[in-house]
Order: C-alpha cells, then sequence, then structure tokens
C-alpha cells in the first residue's frame, strides 16, 4: 500500500509528512541518535480502551485529503481504515488493542477464511445467508466476482493488484465491460465462488481481505461515477460526498452485526471534513475545542503539534504512536538514472538522520536499510551502504567521479506536505554535488505522476506498509517488474529477471523456511542494484478529542483500527 494513502487511509492511505516548523528542546533530543536501532516502541492508551462502548453521536474525522475516492476497484484502503465503514470483502482482519498480539486474518462476508484441497491453488468460499447492500438486496458470490473483475479494467487503475498476477488468466484479462468472464473465477451458485490460482499461493486469504473483493452489483458500477456512492455493504452508507468539503456516512439499516464480528459500528453518523489543515486541526484538539472533542485525525500529527503534546500529561493521553511501520524511501527511476553508480552514490549522499530531524525526531521511526519491514517473516537485517545514517559525502563523490558524469541534475517530485524532507534530500545530495529541483504537484496528480507509464521524474519520496502481513506485500508490489506504470507502485521502474524470478518462486515456496531465504536473497539483490534509498520505518503517531474512545493501533499495520473506534456516552 502506498502510503501517502491519505491515512483514511489509502496502503496505504497516505504516509503524511507535514511540513516540519519549530521544535522544542525536548523533540531535538529525540532526533540526537545516529545509530541505526529502530527502537520498538507502541502506546496504546488503555484510558481510551471500552470493552463495552455505546451506540450514538457523531464521530467527526479531519483529513487533508481533498478528494475521496471509494471504488472498491481503485482502492489501496485497508480492510481496517475508510473502506471498513462502507464495505466488507470475503475476509477482513481481527486487530488487537494489545500491540503483542498478532493481527489475523478472518471471515467477514465468507463463512470462513477460505478452504483449499491442492496445497492453496483452488480456493472456495461459501457467503454468509443473509448479507444484504444498503437497499435491502442480497450479496451474491457472482457480486464478488463482478467487484474482482472490474479492477482489472484500465479505467479502473491504481487499486490493489495482488491477485492480477496470481489468477489463471489475469495478466491478458482485461475487465467485464467489453463482456468478458475471467474463467478462474467460478460461481456455482449465489452463495459458492472458487479461485483458480498459477501456483500454490498460502496467503491468498489476506489478498481475499483487499478493496477488489468487495461486492459490486452486476447493474451497476460505471467506472466513472460509482466512486461517488458505491453500494454500502458495511455498517454505513454515503449520504453525501462533495469534494474538497466533507463525506457524510449515515448507518446502513440492512448490516446485520450477528453476521459481523469485528465492526462495532459504535457512532450513529460519521462525518469527514476534507480538505482540513492538519495543524489546526490537531491544535484544536490539543486545546480541547468543543468542534474536535468527537473527532480524530486522520493524517499523523505535524512535528510541531505532536512536540507540544508530547510536553503535557493531558494532551499527550490523546496520542496513541505504533511500532515500526511502514518504509519511507527515496526512489530513484531507474530508466533516467540508469548508472548505478550514480545511484550508488546517492544512497551514500542522503543524510537520513537530517530527514528523520525534518519528520519530527526519533518518535518519526528508526532508521532503515533493508526493503522488508521489521515483524514480517523473511527479514534479515543487513546494510549494504553508509553505517552512518547521516551518509558518506566522500564515498559519495568517489562514486560519482567513477560515473564519470559532472553537473549532475535530477528532478524530485513530491507533494505540498513533503516541502520540509524534500528540502533536506535536497541538501543532502548537494553535498555531494548532485543539483535536486523540487517539483511540487498536489496529492491528487502526485499519485498520478509516479504511477503513470510516462515516468517524467528522477526522483520521488514514497512510503509503503505492506498490505498485508507477508515479505510478497513488501516486494512485489515496488520490485517486480510487472508493477511499473499502469497505475502501479514500481515507481522507481526497476527491472531485474533475476528478481522477478526469486519473487515467483518465493510465492511458490511451500517450506516456509525456504521461502525466507529467498526472499532475503531478494531484498539483498535489489539493494545491490540500489534502486531506491531506505530512509526510515515510520512510526506513526495519531491524534483523537477527548470524547473519542478505542482509539488504539495494532501490532499489524501502524495505524487505527477505524472499525472500533467510539464514543463516550
Amino acid at each position: 500500500m502506498f502510503i501517502f494513502k491519505n491515512n483514511t487511509v489509502s496502503k496505504k492511505i497516505f504516509a503524511s509528512t507535514a511540513a516540519f516548523s519549530l521544535l522544542t528542546i525536548s523533540l531535538f533530543s529525540l532526533s540526537a541518535c545516529t545509530n541505526y536501532n529502530s527502537g520498538k516502541t507502541s502506546i496504546t492508551n488503555a484510558s481510551v480502551l471500552n470493552s463495552n462502548p455505546k451506540k450514538g453521536g457523531t464521530l467527526t474525522i479531519f483529513t487533508s485529503n481533498t478528494n475521496m475516492n471509494f471504488d472498491p476497484a481503485r482502492s489501496q484502503g485497508l480492510p481496517i481504515t475508510s473502506n471498513n465503514f462502507i464495505f466488507r470483502a470475503l475476509t477482513t482482519w481481527k486487530v488487537s488493542p494489545n500491540s503483542v498480539d498478532e493481527t489475523r486474518v478472518v471471515p467477514d462476508l465468507a463463512t470462513d477464511t477460505g478452504t483449499t484441497s491442492d496445497g492453496g491453488k483452488t480456493w472456495k468460499y461459501t457467503l454468509k445467508k443473509g448479507v444484504k447492500y444498503e437497499d435491502g438486496s442480497e450479496i451474491t458470490s457472482r457480486d464478488i466476482k463482478f467487484g474482482i473483475e472490474r479492477s482489472f479494467a484500465d479505467s479502473l487503475s491504481g487499486g490493489f493488484s495482488y491477485h492480477k498476477t496470481l489468477l489463471v488468466g489475469g495478466e491478458n484479462y482485461d475487465g467485464p465491460f467489453s463482456g468478458k468472464s475471467l474463467d478462474s473465477i467460478e460461481t456455482p451458485d449465489d452463495q459458492t465462488i472458487i479461485f483458480h490460482l498459477k501456483a500454490p499461493f498460502a496467503d491468498w486469504p489476506w489478498v481475499a481481505s483487499l478493496a477488489a473483493f468487495v461486492p459490486v452489483p452486476t447493474n451497476s458500477g460505471d467506472a466513472q461515477t460509482y466512486s461517488k456512492h458505491p453500494k454500502a455493504s458495511g455498517p454505513y452508507r454515503i449520504v453525501q460526498n462533495e469534494v474538497g468539503k466533507q463525506v457524510v456516512m449515515q448507518r446502513n439499516k440492512y448490516w446485520d452485526s450477528k453476521l459481523d464480528s469485528t465492526r462495532t459500528a459504535g457512532p450513529n453518523e460519521i462525518v469527514w471534513k476534507l480538505g482540513s489543515d492538519t495543524t489546526v486541526s490537531a491544535q484544536s484538539m490539543i486545546q480541547g475545542n468543543s468542534d474536535t472533542k468527537s473527532a480524530f485525525l486522520a493524517d499523523f500529527v505535524p512535528p510541531a503539534q505532536l512536540a507540544q503534546a508530547q510536553a503535557n500529561p493531558k494532551s499527550r493521553s490523546l496520542l496513541t504512536t505504533s511500532s515500526d511501520g511502514a518504509l519511507e524511501y527515496l526512489a530513484m527511476n531507474t530508466r533516467r538514472i540508469t548508472d548505478i553508480n550514480i545511484r550508488k552514490a546517492i544512497q551514500y549522499a542522503v543524510d537520513k538522520q537530517s530527514y528523520r530531524t525534518a519528520k519530527g525526531g526519533s518518535i518519526a521511526g528508526g532508521f532503515a536499510t533493508t526493503l522488508i519491514t521489521p515483524g514480517i517473516s523473511g527479514r534479515k537485517q543487513f546494510n549494504l551502504y553508509s553505517e552512518d545514517p547521516r551518509g558518506n559525502v566522500e564515498k559519495a563523490k568517489q562514486l560519482l567521479k567513477k560515473s564519470g558524469q559532472t553537473g549532475i541534475k535530477l528532478s524530485l517530485i513530491a507533494r505540498p506536505d513533503q516541502t520540509q524532507v524534500a528540502s533536506s534530500v535536497q541538501s543532502s545530495l548537494q553535498r555531494a554535488g548532485i543539483k535536486v529541483t523540487i517539483k511540487t504537484v498536489d496529492a491528487v496528480n502526485f499519485t498520478d505522476a509516479i504511477t503513470s507509464n510516462s515516468g517524467d521524474y528522477d526522483l520521488a519520496l514514497a512510503s509503503w506498509q505492506p498490505d498485508f502481513p507477508s515479505a510478497f506485500a513488501n516486494l512485489g508490489p515496488l520490485f517486480d517488474s510487472s508493477q511499473i506504470g499502469g497505475g502501479n507502485w514500481n515507481i522507481s521502474r526497476y527491472s531485474n529477471p533475476k528478481v522477478d524470478a526469486l519473487l515467483r518462486k518465493a510465492i511458490q515456496t511451500v517450506d516456509s523456511h525456504e521461502a525466507e531465504k529467498l526472499w532475503q536473497q531478494a531484498d539483498r539483490t535489489i539493494m545491490a542494484d540500489s534502486p531506491v534509498v531506505p530512509l526510515i520505518y515510520s512510526h506513526n503517531t495519531f491524534i483523537h478529542g477527548s470524547d473519542v474512545e478505542n482509539f488504539y493501533i495494532g501490532s499489524f499495520p501502524a495505524y487505527l483500527n477505524y472499525a472500533a473506534v467510539s464514543l463516550k456516552r
């Protein structure tokens, strides 16, 4: 999941790197560390947990995002975030407020997480009886199939793509709008759906929890209009969706809590305030203003407000911080920066310490050197480049000299909320003699620019949270050559047949220990080619108003569990 994904979230989710302003002395001291220890910390406030929440009230969610696209085919929203309010899939995630307990995949619309009779190559699901859309019509297996088929259409790019490479015939399928059906998905009756994969894949139950597996009625789903008012299968339905202003969700009377074990659906109404100033929203919650008491900020807390909130015990109780989460990285467009010596020079030139300071210090995350994130099976710590997170400018200059190129000028594309960290990278590379021009574009155009076929940029700052706890979800979307352009997330435009083969072999390896070795080999091989600079494993901090409860982050992912949030009554 690409994480600028509005933190609403859209994978996604979105990694907000708010503008850095004056830091307090205490916050500065947090950034003084210069080692690569990640520092696993997770803060969950017990005072905001209520095992028996009462229903009612209006929950307000402030987000800097100006437009929320609710088309499941295009969404990279995680099952526990914004999609959770209105959508259900075959499976979903059970997240514990105890950060030690692992997040589990559990049944959602289906009666179980899937059954396989051939070691994971064929998966069968049976839908629960009585699950309905917001208009009272029954959800069928054909709706699930149609929803998945829509995600293959070129007009609906940008969503999850795991299933596209796993399903038989997926590589040649272009969606249902021309009347074609994907034969590797069978629906023998209204309650049954069967998937035929190219090879065994044990993580398929996790894939079946993603947005592409949300049901869409077969008589709807227009590619241009469906995102405004999709048919809800979850506890809420959209009653207003106005770009730049707000999205209003109210209860779906046909949602049955007896058929849903993960969503508490506490508030009567949910109002998203779009285009909100994150500093103003966070400041209002810190001050306890009445209009934000029953609210939370979907974006990460800006550094200045984070420092302010931490300095006061009362406001500190409004914060929730994750352990190591998404990988924040600098992507190098390998089709434009073709000389590996220049790419390696950038590895050594980047000052990760400066980057992290611009993010708010050590609370922002631990320094990163690998692509597989902490806590994921198959990860092995290694570092192929500078032992000092501040970089090694002399080594960078040596590599630039080896390249034989002088006067190197590169463009760095960034969002408005990335201004400070982009400037940090710019200054880092300038030390080695690389001139960087920052091109700032709005959030929507930023996503289009880095995922489109054109690839008109040299460098880009990005963040990636695995869409489920698997090394495949770390490496596949970012470095498989099939994921270049077309709305996909290989934004370094990296292509190495050896890595493609390693990824495919690892996916198909049943023995977990052997698979882990392959993931480790792939991680190291990619880093040796230097398509990206790992910066930090981010710690995400969120803030809520004083009347919000059950506001927590589990062990995975490093985002709020929206399904549990309720209001004090």
